[in-house]
């Protein structure tokens, strides 16, 4: 079984309405047909606001997305199932695939708690707490400044804490991660690598990975080549090279995958799209027992979702 941490599925849908994607086997990186195939259990989508979008237009884009969700992952097809809950997860049957949502950046709602209440209400349960530049609440990796968490930010964070969210650390600039770290009571990574194996502002320092590791919490190796490798063409080898960097620390049961599929263009040779999700599973199984690729798919997220 498979959960993966992040894609980009809505956005793509957003940006090209009416183009049913979801329901045919390759004109996304993660399709329905795909998930059914390759045994996803449960998949995160996340609302991502294309950075084109102004002020006042953001917060309506995500609900679209919202709705979206609704209208085309779940509606046409019923062994996909919401999850807002660890309850919802333990009901899945056999056959049945969750589906949970998720934020990728505060800018949808624009300094506005109540924004974020809404969209708690409509089944957020997780909250990437910028992307790469600065908003109300933290700087991202890419911004210059490089400042930690806002007045706002610590509300926000807060927030996530008293409806026991996840708070997402990936997009983050160091001081805020750290500001972070120090006050989520439920921190992930969704979609983060190891700086010391590949030096991107977006992946993360080795003293980063060690908290969330002390924190108990959990991490999703991502499939963006430029944060794999800096070799240009990225191998399912380099995905392995972070997979064995956070055991070295100490993060076997800290590991997951969050693909990023569909928010990215390059991709791992071998790993274009969800249905060669086999290709890595292969590879990892001749370098780790069954029980600890087990945990890396699949049960270390799964714990650390709060009840």
């Amino acid at each position: 079984m498979i959960f993966d941490a992040h894609c980009d599925v809505l956005m793509k849908l957003y940006v090209e309405p009416g183009m049913g994607a979801f329901q045919t086997k390759y004109k996304l990186h993660i399709t329905y047909p795909q998930l059914i195939q390759s045994k996803g259990k449960v998949q995160l989508f996340a609302i991502y606001i294309p950075s084109y979008l102004k002020p006042g237009q953001r917060f309506q884009a995500a609900l679209e997305m919202v709705n979206i969700f609704h209208n085309q992952i779940l509606k046409p097809n019923p062994k996909l199932k919401f999850i807002t809950c660890k309850k919802d997860l333990d009901r899945l049957g056999k056959e049945e695939i969750g589906a949970m949502l998720t934020l990728e950046g505060a800018e949808a709602i624009e300094e506005d708690l109540t924004k974020l209440e809404i969209l708690y209400r409509l089944g957020v349960r997780s909250v990437g707490l910028t992307w790469n530049w600065a908003n109300g609440v933290a700087d991202g990796a890419l911004e210059p400044r490089g400042g930690g968490l806002t007045n706002f930010g610590h509300e926000v964070v807060s927030f996530l804490n008293g409806k026991r969210l996840w708070t997402d650390v990936s997009h983050l600039c160091e001081k805020a991660f750290w500001d972070t770290i120090e006050i989520a009571d439920f921190p992930i990574a969704s979609h983060s690598n190891a700086y010391s194996i590949c030096p991107n502002p977006r992946n993360l320092k080795n003293d980063q990975i060690e908290a969330l590791i002390q924190k108990d919490s959990v991490m999703g190796i991502t499939f963006v080549p430029p944060f794999l490798t800096k070799k240009g063409i990225a191998e399912i080898s380099d995905v392995i090279r972070h997979v064995e960097h956070v055991c070295s620390l100490g993060g076997e049961n800290h590991i997951g995958f969050g693909s990023d599929f569909d928010g990215i263009t390059e991709t791992v040779i071998g790993l274009s799209s969800f249905d060669q999700y086999d290709h890595l599973i292969n590879t990892l199984q001749r370098y780790y027992s069954e029980k600890q690729v087990k945990k890396f798919l699949y049960e270390n997220f799964v714990g650390r979702m709060p009840d």
